[in-house]
């Protein structure tokens, strides 16, 4: 990168100043804010208010993220369906720790999710999957989500040949493709500040169940 962008990056700088969040704001249960901000989120029209960063690590300690839509909260944890085949699956698969993180820039917001993920079950599964536009449901048979290919057109003749193949009838449910429920231990919700002073509140949940919030410093 030339010293000109350099020099524009260092540059580039705003005041946060659309909220602030109080300790009289907050709820005994971290979910309940978070329903509560994903709503506001929603009704401010923000593009793909459930897309969420997910990060995993594989078996070197490398993490990956990529970004994911957050399909539903069920009893306190978060879920999502993916191809079990994919590199998020594999890295799961040998170790269940997961970040997920929540970009709410355009509100000055932005919420981070420390958790366990363990697999849905096949009836969860199927009771989202037959919920999908048909479109997306072939498309989860088409692709073998992070195998490489050779080109687009490839791609896509694999999609219309799945599509002559479920032409007729429902389309089943594939047994590479499943869900993930994140159990959070830990829940960071963050909210733009002046002068760089943005009001962090995380919350822990102990070995009994119960949720506790601290203030900290940005």
């Amino acid at each position: 990168m030339n010293d000109k962008n350099n020099q524009s990056m260092r540059e580039l700088r705003k005041e946060y100043n659309l909220g602030r969040l109080e300790e009289s704001q907050l709820t005994s249960d971290p979910i309940s804010l978070f329903e509560t901000w994903f709503n506001d989120a929603v009704e401010a029209g923000l593009p793909d208010p459930n897309a969420m960063t997910v990060a995993t690590v594989d078996e070197n300690g490398q993490p990956c993220q990529r970004i994911v839509l957050l399909k539903g909260i069920e009893k306190g944890c978060f879920l999502f369906y993916t191809n079990l085949g994919s590199r998020k699956a594999k890295e799961l698969k040998q170790n269940p720790k997961i970040s997920l993180h929540f970009p709410w820039f355009f509100m000055e917001r932005q919420v981070r999710v420390l958790g366990q993920a363990s697999l849905l079950s096949r009836t969860e599964v199927l009771s989202y999957f037959v919920s999908r536009p048909k479109a997306s449901q072939l498309g989860a048979w088409a692709s073998q989500q992070s195998q490489p290919i050779s080109t687009r057109e490839l791609l896509m003749t694999q999609f219309h040949q799945v599509k002559e193949k479920f032409s007729k009838g429902e389309i089943p449910l594939p047994d590479f493709w499943g869900g993930y429920r994140v159990e959070p231990h830990l829940i960071e919700f963050w909210q733009g500040g002046e002068h760089r002073l943005h009001d962090r509140i995380e919350y822990n949940k102990d070995p009994s169940g119960t949720w506790h919030f601290q203030r900290l410093m940005p």
